[in-house]
């Protein structure tokens, strides 16, 4: 009887624990594991600035300069463009980015830790992702757009600062999941304003 008991505790216990995770909606748990990522975004000028020589640099795709700008013009000018398209080019574009920062960092590099963490980080928001409910195509931009990120004999190179790109990346995530974030980040302000209103808002 003590041992049905203590298995029936045990068991009630263990339901306890679970259920949160049970009942976390997929939008939840997105939220969380971006929230998860920012906090690490937070270190990225002590990692992609101080441990790194002064005005260093990387190659990357154009399409990886991801910036607020992009995000505007994609809306502009693409034609039945959705919000999910625009975070598949997140993630695609951030994972790409990481990997070149990794190829130019050696193990022992102080930095490299802290871009192992955010390249798996990244795979942990991929796994929350909401998944595609119907056999809809992206827009023709948009596959041009995964496609030059995947070319090796790209003539659109840019070099950029490692900062500059989790910057990027920094910026671009509240704006493409601002209902993950609180209305109080300054960032989600300006999605999506052309740079003269941007400056012209702070002047107010």
């Amino acid at each position: 009887m003590v041992q049905s008991t203590a298995w029936l505790l045990g068991a009630l216990l263990g339901l306890i624990c679970v259920l949160p995770l049970v009942l976390m909606t997929p939008r939840t748990a997105q939220c969380t594991s971006l929230k998860t990522l920012e906090n690490k975004l937070i270190g990225r000028r002590r990692n992609m600035k101080h441990n790194l020589p002064i005005n260093y640099t990387i190659r990357v795709h154009y399409e990886e300069v991801f910036k607020l700008s992009n995000i505007s013009r994609l809306r502009a000018r693409v034609e039945d463009l959705e919000d999910g398209d625009l975070q598949d080019v997140w993630l695609l574009v951030n994972q790409e980015v990481l990997k070149r920062i990794l190829r130019v960092l050696p193990v022992r590099h102080p930095s490299y830790k802290y871009t192992t963490d955010l390249e798996d980080l990244f795979r942990k928001v991929q796994q929350v992702f909401p998944p595609q409910i119907d056999e809809r195509e992206p827009p023709e931009r948009i596959e041009e757009i995964y496609k030059r990120v995947k070319e090796i004999d790209s003539k659109g190179w840019r070099f950029v600062t490692p900062k500059s790109l989790l910057d990027n990346c920094y910026r671009t995530m509240h704006c493409l999941f601002k209902d993950c974030f609180s209305s109080e980040d300054r960032e989600q302000d300006y999605c999506g304003l052309p740079h003269w209103r941007k400056g012209r808002k702070r002047l107010q």
